[in-house]
């Protein structure tokens, strides 16, 4: 049984509540095929006489523009095939928005289409207070996947991970939502429940759990000494601006010890925050650069008065260091500043802007995407460190064995760090 786009949403998000108009299956379909039909004859008009107008004055269309026409012309000939053989007539409505869906996933996770009803909801959620599970989410293979988990969360309790993918939220597959509308299912008021199913690696049926939602603060930024207080520990989580400010306090107050900084499972959304941490290592020369097709490009330079130390450093990375902590990786990593150690990262740097429809629907662009010194576009191609290693524990195909309480990834930094003088 099929339901309709906005019905779906409504039996997950109570704020949707309320009578919809009733209309016509018959009035949409009339309706939707005249608009498209209108609006597809109209580029197709202009796919083929406007060329052959500019052409007399000397002036030819691109390439691409051609090939943006034919596509045109294709999307018309499906629409013409779908509603003259498909087994039933189809709701136009669900078909150009599933159709819009796609068209914006296709290009990555992180860009969206929403439908008016969505974008309503979507711009009034709240600033703040928003209770949550725990984890930083995006969509991999087109279903919700885990990058991090935030410790003592609900979402940890329940012994989730990184890359664990969420198949459904309620009784609806994410591969039908948006990254969006996910991040607002998984959101909601403190003590209000949200049900998922959770395909876990190594595991053939999927977990289907209950959590409560809760607003659970970032982990303070952890601090540990090596080596007879030679070699300083750092691992601070979330990197925000507040968090940033701490780890400069302690590399001032500990000058000379080697730094081994774990950023592993690290996440932000603010990129200005993994700038500053790199330019805390680096004394000049490029530590990111952003570019779009329309984006004013930036680059960002490492500025001399924040330097902090020259002092022998290493990284830790896995694949839930995300955004703001991957700028930070990838900066060092370019520069051979350190040593970067650990798993590829997730592979999460772009900057998205929102873009209102007449008919109160929105898009979630990506415009532009950040560079490390090297070139290395981050969300195409994450951090891959210069120094490989793989957790035991990933490599147990025992489910029932627990967990290695080895960490071979923090070893091999601390050797690594051991060989160097301070």
């Amino acid at each position: 049984m099929r339901y309709h786009y906005v019905y779906r949403l409504r039996a997950l998000l109570p704020s949707l509540n309320g009578p919809l108009p009733v209309v016509s299956v018959s009035r949409v379909f009339q309706r939707s095929v005249l608009v498209l039909s209108l609006a597809i004859g109209g580029a197709l008009l202009m796919g083929f006489v406007l060329p052959a107008w500019l052409s007399l004055f000397g002036v030819h269309a691109s390439g691409q523009s051609d090939g943006a026409y034919r596509q045109m012309k294709v999307y018309a000939d499906v629409l013409k095939k779908v509603q003259t053989d498909y087994v039933t007539v189809p709701d136009m409505s669900d078909v150009t928005t599933g159709a819009l869906h796609g068209l914006l996933e296709s290009l990555d996770a992180d860009s969206s289409y929403l439908t008016a009803t969505e974008y309503k909801i979507y711009k009034d959620r709240p600033a703040a207070g928003v209770a949550q599970i725990g984890i930083t989410v995006s969509k991999r293979f087109g279903y919700a996947t885990i990058v991090n988990v935030l410790p003592g969360s609900p979402a940890d309790k329940e012994h989730l991970s990184d890359g664990d993918v969420i198949e459904s939220i309620g009784d609806h597959s994410t591969r039908e939502l948006s990254l969006a509308v996910i991040q607002l299912l998984l959101e909601g008021k403190p003590g209000s429940t949200v049900t998922i199913s959770v395909v876990r690696p190594r595991k053939a049926d999927p977990d289907k759990l209950t959590l409560t939602r809760t607003i659970t603060a970032p982990a303070p930024l952890a601090v540990q000494d090596y080596e007879h207080s030679t070699i300083l520990y750092l691992k601070p989580g979330t990197l925000t601006a507040a968090r940033v400010d701490e780890i400069a306090a302690k590399i001032k107050a500990n000058k000379g010890h080697r730094i081994l900084l774990d950023l592993r499972d690290s996440t932000g959304d603010d990129a200005a925050q993994g700038v500053r941490l790199a330019n805390f290592f680096l004394k000049q020369g490029t530590i990111a650069t952003l570019q779009g097709q329309k984006f004013p490009a930036q680059t960002f330079t490492a500025d001399p008065a924040r330097f902090l130390t020259d002092a022998p450093l290493s990284v830790l990375v896995n694949r839930g260091t995300y955004g703001a902590a991957e700028l930070a990786a990838g900066a060092i990593l370019d520069t051979k500043r350190g040593d970067v150690v650990g798993e590829r990262t997730f592979g999460e740097g772009s900057v998205q802007k929102t873009i209102e429809l007449p008919d109160g629907a929105a898009l979630i662009l990506t415009v532009a995407k950040y560079e490390s010194p090297s070139g290395n576009k981050i969300q195409d191609n994450a951090v891959t460190p210069n120094v490989a290693v793989t957790p035991t524990s990933d490599d147990d195909d025992d489910e029932d064995a627990p967990p290695s309480k080895v960490d071979d990834v923090l070893t091999k930094a601390l050797n690594l760090l051991k060989a160097k003088a301070a």
